[in-house]
């Protein structure tokens, strides 16, 4: 048995998980239109390789990555590019985003890609494959991390010197009503094991651990089932239930007792944590050259028919919420769980690879929340805060403004898993308070940098004027020195002209003593004759240049 460790902190919230896991995963209809958006990954966006009319195939590239940190986007399906624009997605801020518009065809026509039938024994060989080339790959399909952080996996793939000697596979799940992972670990176990082979392969890593909350016993059953038949040294652990231990961060540290430092990331302690969605489709990528163009997605809440569907990326809300049958007194949705999720301002936003559930909601749901009241220090939120901070002093500094302090007391370690907020006697919103004062704080450094690159550049910009006007000077005492050096000139006109004509002759001999004749081997004697001939008329005319001067000197 696996020893297994705490972090501090932590809740039980109701689960609601049992009615979306009563049937298996369904194929979602073909929806009508897609929008699909050009930033689906942190980094950044993608840039757009097609334009408005064009037909496109499915899978084909559509968003090429733009920089470092950033992946691809493909066509979800086969159709016509009916827009490039900005259009509404599922973003805190509200404000739309580049997207491409695709009208579907119902043909569902591939690109050239691997036949789905491959088999996992005669199907694609990683093992002999260049990892570099595998990370491109990954990247080129646009495998990004599917719990939510949507970090682009190819990224992750590069460790750079450090080893990683725990890959962990995080199948923990712990916000309630998101099933979707549960219900994949179930069905498609074989595939994930082997996704994490390949994913072992690219890092180099040491131990694999497979790490389930104990509320899953069907995916648990599956998952050991899986490793057992690949013969793979993978070992599935099974952890206690508590939110946030799906958390990377928390997950860590249950399953190896290693706590990543503030501002450090799990790679600075040898250890690497995926999504056991993220193993799934960098399998699909690699074995059958397929791109992330869906997901599994939990539609529950205020629903008749809670269940997980697999969906293509692009498809709007306004359709999911339709094959969940939302109840008429339905009158909002989240984007994502009850503790993180997203409120969607509009039904016309599309599923992106960063969503995971669609809950419908209502105040016989999720009643209002009451008036907040002044906190009134009793330590309830310290006490369940997974990242051992002080939620209560951050909520003072936040509504303060008092960022700096803020930032001192560790703001940026908080995960805004909402535990803090959730057991507030007061009601205070508080992950909202650490979600402005994290927003400004950027705003400052990008303010920041700003002006510490416009001062660089003006600093500059002075320093060029001032080596410029000291060339300048440089030069012009040069020559001062070099007429100083240079001889009087004759006050006689004539005897300046002859001191040109000398100068001109002096430097005629130099020039002919520092060039040597070319074509003067094998000549023939009446060839050496008429050169003779030449250099003695030259050496008279020299002579009577010679005498003329002396004679107008006299």
């Amino acid at each position: 048995m696996r020893t297994l460790y705490q972090f501090n902190g932590g809740i039980h919230p109701p689960e609601n998980k049992e009615p979306s896991t009563q049937s298996g995963i369904a194929r979602a209809p073909l929806p009508s239109k897609l929008v699909i958006p050009f930033r689906q990954h942190a980094g950044a966006a993608a840039k757009p390789m097609v334009r408005a009319g064009d037909r496109v195939l499915k899978g084909q590239l559509i968003g090429m990555p733009d920089g470092f940190i950033s992946s691809a986007v493909h066509a979800s399906t086969s159709g016509t590019i009916a827009a490039i624009g900005a259009q509404p997605i599922a973003h805190p801020s509200g404000l739309p985003d580049l997207c491409a518009t695709l009208i579907p065809d119902g043909r569902e026509e591939w690109i050239t890609h691997a036949a789905p039938s491959t088999s996992l024994r005669t199907g694609f060989d990683y093992r002999n494959s260049d990892p570099a080339e595998l990370r491109q790959q990954l990247r080129m399909s646009g495998v990004v991390g599917l719990g939510g952080a949507v970090f682009p996996g190819d990224i992750k793939l590069r460790p750079g010197n450090r080893k990683i000697d725990t890959l962990i596979l995080n199948g923990a799940e712990c916000e309630p009503y998101i099933t979707c992972d549960d219900m994949l670990m179930r069905e498609r176990a074989t595939e994930i094991v082997q996704g994490a082979a390949m994913l072992r392969f690219m890092l180099e890593a040491g131990e694999v651990l497979i790490g389930i909350e104990d509320n899953k016993p069907q995916a648990i059953a599956a998952m050991r089932q899986a490793v057992t038949e690949s013969g793979l040294p993978f070992e599935v652990v099974v952890v206690p239930t508590i939110y946030p231990g799906g958390s990377a961060k928390q997950l860590i540290r249950v399953l190896t007792g290693l706590e990543v430092p503030s501002g450090k990331l799990p790679t600075d302690i040898g250890v690497q944590c995926f999504n056991v969605a993220t193993a799934y489709s960098a399998y699909r990528a690699l074995a059958h050259g397929e791109p992330v163009l869906s997901r599994i997605i939990t539609i529950t809440g205020n629903v008749r028919r809670a269940q997980n569907f697999e969906v293509l990326l692009g498809t709007p809300v306004r359709d999911l919420a339709a094959l969940g049958e939302a109840l008429p007194d339905t009158d909002r949705y989240l984007m994502g769980g009850p503790m993180m999720g997203l409120p969607l301002a509009s039904t016309d936003i599309p599923l992106v690879k960063a969503s995971n559930c669609i809950i419908a909601a209502s105040d016989k749901l999720f009643p209002p929340a009451p008036p907040a009241l002044p906190c009134i220090r009793c330590m309830r939120c310290a006490e369940v805060c997974p990242a051992d901070l002080q939620p209560m002093d951050l909520f003072w500094f936040s509504q303060s403004k008092e960022f700096d302090k803020a930032q001192r007391f560790s703001l940026f370690d908080c995960i805004e898993c909402g535990a803090c907020s959730y057991v507030c006697p007061s009601h205070i919103p508080l992950v909202q308070y650490f979600q402005f004062a994290k927003s400004e704080i950027r705003a400052r450094e990008q303010d920041q940098q700003a002006a510490d690159h416009a001062r660089e550049r003006h600093e500059f910009r002075e320093y060029r004027f001032e080596r410029e006007k000291q060339e300048k000077a440089e030069k012009l005492a040069a020559r001062e020195q070099a007429a100083k050096q240079a001889p009087a000139p004759s006050a006689n006109p004539a005897d300046a002209m002859q001191q040109k004509i000398q100068a001109a002759i002096a430097r005629a001999r130099e020039q002919a003593a520092a060039s040597q004749p070319k074509n003067t081997e094998n000549l023939t004697a009446q060839q050496r004759a008429e050169i003779a001939e030449i250099e003695a008329r030259r050496a008279h005319i020299h002579e009577l240049a010679k005498s003329a001067g002396e004679h107008k000197k006299e």
